[in-house]
């Protein structure tokens, strides 16, 4: 794969940082991310670890559980979030902007039971017939602070249909999943990440919300200002930048930042 200028100043900025990693005592690294990366950092995980020696305790939070779990005092030395949350760590004083970046981007898509009919979702007007035709739709719980969800109860409010879906929406347990609810069958439609989507077997992609109605969600990763292993942490964002990172993220259904 071809790799531009941008692209190996960071795999060598990697490089520097792998060699000053391992010339130190091996850290364990605490991690808070948001769900909507849990399987973009399951994946890289043992990659990193096998390349510097650090290790990883990765804590997995819907996006407003994770901010709020930073803003309540908990410790970590690196947060996943979106990109709006780390805009509130930097004013607060929780994060140093110098010490972040953006890492991937993803866009909320639709999905239906492997081998149901797949509605048209091609515009807005598509979309609303569809949501209307079903009989129980998904989503992400607003108030558990998905950015999904929060999201897509407001498209609901600019379909006009919000009143009427609101007796066609079931909510999923904190044992189960959006697209877990959909492959059982408990859910005609399930409306959520599109990363999160595609990790679900049972299940089939019917597309990305119309593009008046999307919200591509940028994730960052930052460096606390109180990260007792600093160092540690900037080999972890700078490895989510890096090419090998870039195909793995690719993979999972969302797209890199720009090196």
């Amino acid at each position: 794969m071809k790799v531009g200028r941008a692209g190996r100043a960071a795999s060598i900025g990697w490089m520097l940082l792998i060699l000053g990693s391992t010339a130190a005592d091996a850290a364990e690294l605490k991690v808070l991310s948001a769900l909507g990366m849990k399987a973009v950092v399951d994946d890289l995980r043992p990659q990193f670890e096998r390349a510097t020696g650090h290790k990883l305790a990765v804590t997995f939070a819907t996006a407003g559980a994770a901010v709020e779990r930073v803003r309540n005092g908990e410790a970590f030395d690196v947060v996943i979030v979106p990109r709006s949350g780390l805009d509130g760590f930097v004013k607060e004083g929780k994060a140093r902007p110098g010490d972040a970046a953006t890492v991937a981007r993803s866009g909320i898509g639709v999905a239906v039971r492997k081998g149901a009919s797949k509605p048209d979702i091609s515009s807005a007007e598509a979309l609303k017939r569809a949501l209307v035709a079903a009989k129980t739709i998904t989503y992400s719980k607003p108030e558990g602070g998905g950015a999904s969800g929060i999201h897509f109860a407001n498209v609901l409010h600019r379909l006009g249909i919000a009143a009427e879906m609101k007796p066609k929406t079931v909510f999923h347990p904190e044992t189960s999943t959006v697209g877990a609810m959909v492959a059982s069958g408990e859910a005609d439609l399930g409306v959520h990440q599109i990363q999160e989507l595609l990790a679900v077997g049972g299940i089939e992609l019917v597309g990305p919300l119309p593009g008046e109605l999307q919200n591509n969600i940028s994730f960052s990763a930052a460096l606390m200002a109180n990260a007792k292993e600093p160092d540690a942490g900037r080999a972890l964002i700078s490895f989510l930048r890096t090419s090998d990172a870039a195909s793995v993220i690719r993979a999972r259904g969302m797209d890199p930042a720009s090196p």
